[in-house]
C-alpha cells in the first residue's frame, strides 16, 4: 500500500472537526500502554503526537495481536476512525488531546531495538550520547519545532528580501583566502599540487564583485567557515543572513535590517516590534556593557571608578589611568554574603578561560571588607 499518499494528516492536525472521519495516519510509537483488552499507545510524527486505541472487540484479533507487539519507536501504519476522548480524558498540552484514533488496521513499517534512551524532553542523557545517536536525540520534540522554525524563518527572510527587491545569488565555496577575522579552513586541491582552495569566512568579496557588476542588491542565507576557539556564540561551520546594497547610505541598511527583524518576529512567533527599534552607538554599548551586542535587560552595568583608584596605591589600577585608559567595575549590589571564597575563585578561573590574567574583586561585608588586592592599598584607600 502507498501510504504516505494515502496519509490523511499529520498528528497534530486532527481535531474535534474529524470526529467520526477514517484516516491513515504514520508515524513512530512513543509511549505504550496495554491494558488487556485495550491497548493505548502514542504516535508521533514531526508535528506532535495522536493517541491510538486499540480495542480487541473493534479492531479484531489479528490487529490486536500485531499491536501487542509494538515497541517505542516502531514505525507504522495505522487506520481507523476519529472519536472523541471523553471530556473527562483531554489531554490540554496537546493540538490533538480532544481525539484519538480507535484503529482497525495496523502496518508495522519498521521494527526498532530498544533505543539506547527514551525519546523525551524529560530524559536525563549526557551530550556524548547524544550525538552519537543524533538521528535519535533529533527525534524530540524541541529539537523538531527548533528545525521547523528555521525552515519557516529562511522562507520568511526570502519572501521578505524579494519584497525588497533583493536578488538571492549563491556565492563559491571555493576560492582564494583573503584577509578575515579568523584562520581559514583549507581544501587541498587535486588539480593543483600543493595548493589549497578556502571555505569562505564570509561572502564579503564575491558581494563586492556583484555590486560592481550592477546587481544592486544581492542577499543569500550563506553558509560560513571559520577556524577559531569553541565558545557558546562561535561554531566552526555556521550561517548567516548575508546582503549587501548599492547607492545605500546607513539609514537606507539599517531600514531593511529592521525591517526584517519585525517581519520575522511578527511571522513566526506573533511578536509586534515598534517601527523604529532602539539605537545604540557602538562607543556607548562599549562604554556600558563592553561588548558590541549588548542584552540591555542586564543590569549590572560598567561602573567606571578611574578617579577613585587614580592613587589608590594598587600599581595595576594607578598605571592604566596613567596611561589614559580606564577602570571599570561590576557591582553586584547584595551579594557578598552569597558568594564564598570557592566561589570567587571558580569566577577567576572563568575569566582567564577568555583571556583575563584574573579577577580583581571586592566585597564588602558587616565584618568588614575582603578583596583580592586589598594588601596593596595605600592608607587613605
Amino acid at each position: 500500500m502507498d501510504y504516505l499518499s494515502k496519509r490523511s494528516k499529520m498528528c497534530a492536525e486532527f481535531s474535534a472537526k474529524d470526529i467520526g472521519e477514517r484516516v491513515t495516519v504514520l508515524g513512530f510509537i512513543g509511549k505504550y500502554r496495554n491494558l488487556g483488552n485495550l491497548i493505548f499507545t502514542d504516535l508521533r510524527d514531526r508535528t506532535g503526537i495522536l493517541q491510538i486505541s486499540f480495542e480487541e472487540a473493534s479492531c479484531g484479533e489479528e490487529v490486536f495481536r500485531k499491536a501487542e507487539k509494538l515497541r517505542n519507536e516502531f514505525v507504522v501504519a495505522v487506520e481507523g476512525v476519529i472519536r472523541s476522548r471523553g471530556e473527562k480524558n483531554i489531554n490540554k498540552n496537546l493540538p490533538s488531546g480532544e481525539v484519538e484514533l480507535s484503529a482497525s488496521s495496523l502496518d508495522i513499517l519498521s521494527e526498532a531495538e530498544v533505543p539506547p534512551f527514551v525519546i523525551s524532553e524529560l530524559a536525563e542523557v549526557g551530550e556524548v550520547t547524544r550525538l552519537k545517536y543524533r538521528y535519535l536525540d533529533l527525534r524530540r520534540g524541541s529539537l523538531q519545532q527548533n528545525i521547523q522554525m528555521r525552515s519557516k524563518l529562511c522562507h520568511l527572510v526570502h519572501s521578505y528580501m524579494d519584497k525588497q527587491g533583493f536578488l538571492d545569488i549563491d556565492t563559491p565555496c571555493l576560492g582564494r583566502s583573503t584577509p578575515e577575522g579568523a584562520r581559514d579552513y583549507l581544501v587541498p586541491s587535486r588539480v593543483h599540487h600543493g595548493e589549497f582552495y578556502a571555505l569562505p569566512q564570509s561572502p564579503q568579496i564575491y558581494k563586492q564583485l556583484l555590486m560592481i557588476a550592477g546587481f544592486d542588491r544581492y542577499y543569500q542565507i550563506a553558509k560560513c567557515f571559520r577556524d577559531e576557539d569553541l565558545r557558546a556564540n562561535r561554531q566552526p561551520e555556521f550561517t548567516q543572513i548575508d546582503m549587501e546594497m548599492s547607492y545605500a547610505d546607513c539609514e537606507d541598511v539599517m531600514g531593511v535590517a529592521e525591517g526584517l527583524i519585525r517581519e520575522v518576529f511578527d511571522k513566526l512567533i506573533g511578536v509586534k516590534l515598534p517601527e523604529k527599534l532602539r539605537r545604540m552607538p557602538y562607543a556607548e554599548a562599549m562604554d556600558r556593557f563592553g561588548s558590541d551586542k549588548p542584552d540591555t535587560r542586564f543590569g549590572m552595568e560598567l561602573q567606571d571608578v578611574s578617579d577613585v583608584v587614580s592613587s589608590c596605591g594598587f600599581s595595576v589600577f594607578e598605571s592604566t589611568v596613567a596611561a589614559g585608559n580606564k577602570v571599570k567595575c561590576i557591582c553586584a549590589k547584595g551579594l557578598a554574603s552569597k558568594y564564598s571564597r570557592k566561589e570567587i575563585d571558580k569566577l577567576t578561573e572563568f575569566v582567564k578561560d577568555y583571556g583575563a590574567k584574573g579577577l580583581a574583586w571586592l566585597s564588602l561585608k558587616e565584618e568588614g571588607p575582603a578583596s583580592s588586592f586589598l594588601k596593596f592599598l595605600g592608607e587613605g584607600a
